[in-house]
């Protein structure tokens, strides 16, 4: 007989613990967020007329929710972005969940260097994260270049905020 309190404790844990895990949105709330970016990629340059350079970054890479409830904990990233050194770097990133849903966001901000900082707003989503909205900024811990254009890069102090809009 002890052993019925203590299944359905068990059962009642891995329910509540597998809710955070599975990412249910509640909408109107702000939910906040944060974690890691690791990606590696490309990076093309093109020479400036002052000597400095042009740059276009393709990256994927893993972005690991470690905080925050509401999101998947692991998203796959694919992000492109330009940036010309004579102001901020603009790009576009999109975060696909193992389910296939998306959620897509506008970045801007500073030279794809380490110790740079940069800001985006969450613009929309796909599935799950339909009519999600909010933002989010995080800085480069390293970027790495390697041969023929090549990068490693991790994003650090990820963090942010997101409310899934109420249905109109």
């Amino acid at each position: 007989m002890r052993r019925v309190p203590l299944i359905v404790g068990l059962a009642l844990v891995a329910s509540l613990s597998g809710g955070a895990q599975t990412g249910v949105l509640v909408s109107g709330e702000w939910q906040t967020f944060s974690g890691t970016f690791t990606a590696t990629g490309r990076r093309d340059t093109v020479p400036r007329e002052d000597g400095g350079v042009a740059a276009v970054a393709r990256l994927t890479g893993s972005l690991t929710i470690t905080a925050g409830t509401g999101l998947r904990r692991g998203f796959h990233v694919e992000a492109i972005g330009f940036e010309d050194g004579q102001g901020p770097g603009l790009g576009r990133a999109v975060w696909t969940d193992e389910r296939g849903d998306r959620i897509y966001s506008r970045i801007a901000g500073a030279p794809t260097e380490a110790g740079r900082r940069s800001a985006a707003t969450i613009t929309g989503g796909t599935g799950q994260y339909a009519r999600i909205e909010g933002d989010y900024t995080f800085s480069w811990q390293y970027v790495l270049p390697g041969e023929q254009g090549v990068v490693q890069a991790r994003a650090v102090a990820f963090s942010g905020r997101y409310r899934k809009e109420s249905p109109r």
